[in-house]
């Protein structure tokens, strides 16, 4: 089992450093400048030294970096690490150039995970990875000593991976809340216990099957009811009373909507001239006039 040191005792780093410890390898020391790292380092990692910096570099064979994002380079610098050494960090957004020029063995390794703040169950997670193929057997063996999956992406990559997670998860996220907010100004008395089912369902659809996953109005071909949908969502006057532009959610509706035609159109199952009718009713939308086209004319 490979030592670990964790530069770092934010939510993300305590608990992979925490399942790593509990998957048997040896975590020699943590840094902990706040308070709350303290804290958090007390309770998901006991028995674990908290070190300066370099004391922890020089203990372990892994040197796992878990700072902000923007820190990474700035702190894997002043590491006194050596050739025999890997320095790992958890982003995913970054690749291997915050450690460039340093003399340890590079690995970005992400885990598709959010991190609340305490232990989290990694097993049948994906993990994510960049590295030399030196690293490779080392990265495997941290990885599915976790009882979880690694996969492979190319460096220059990173930021369309990342970017596929956050528009799938944070923007999830998003439309969702503004889902529950436009069903609370409709009256409904638990929103939550109204969607969750199918939302629920939709998501274990749409990871087995993809685009095939989708129902609703646009494809059954009903523009008249998404054309009713945004004359009701425009006149929204800011979801749970907060300052939100009154439309926001109403062009949320719109942009995806418009997606979602030209995915239905792709796959076969919209005519052309249905199409059409969708898009005009989403371009009176831009123009400010739901249900009408920028010419003024009601779509037929």
């Amino acid at each position: 089992m490979e030592r670990i040191g964790l530069i770092g005792a934010g939510r993300a780093g305590t608990a992979v450093g925490a399942a790593l410890a509990a998957a048997g390898h040896r975590l020699v020391g943590v840094t902990a400048r706040s308070d709350a790292s303290r804290d958090r380092a007390a309770r998901l990692l006991p028995g674990v030294p908290v070190l300066p910096a370099d004391e922890v570099t020089a203990l372990a064979d892994v040197v796992l970096v878990a700072v902000p994002d923007d820190l990474i380079r700035e702190v894997a610098q002043t590491l006194p690490l050596t050739d025999a050494q890997y320095i790992v960090h958890l982003s995913g957004a970054h690749g291997l150039s915050p450690f460039e020029g340093l003399a340890a063995t590079p690995v970005a390794l992400h885990p598709s995970m959010t991190f609340p703040g305490g232990a989290v169950q990694l097993d049948d997670v994906m993990f994510t990875a960049t590295a030399p193929d030196a690293a490779r057997s080392v990265v495997e063996g941290l990885v599915k000593s976790l009882g979880a999956q690694v996969q492979w992406v190319a460096d220059e990559q990173r930021a369309m991976y990342h970017a596929g997670l956050a528009h799938g998860a944070n923007h999830l996220t998003t439309l969702v809340s503004q889902a529950l907010g436009v069903l609370r100004e409709a009256g409904v008395a638990d929103p939550v216990a109204t969607l969750r089912p199918l939302l629920a369902a939709t998501l274990d659809n749409t990871l087995r099957s993809g685009h095939h996953a989708l129902t609703g109005p646009i494809a059954r071909g009903d523009v008249d009811t998404v054309a009713a949908h945004l004359t009701a969502l425009q006149g929204l006057q800011g979801l749970q009373g907060r300052q939100v532009p009154r439309d926001r959610t109403a062009t949320t509706y719109a942009e995806l909507a418009r997606a979602t035609v030209e995915m239905a159109v792709a796959d076969g199952r919209l005519d052309a001239e249905t199409a059409r009718r969708f898009i005009e009713v989403l371009d009176g939308h831009r123009a400010g006039v739901p249900g009408q086209d920028r010419t003024g004319e009601t779509p037929g």
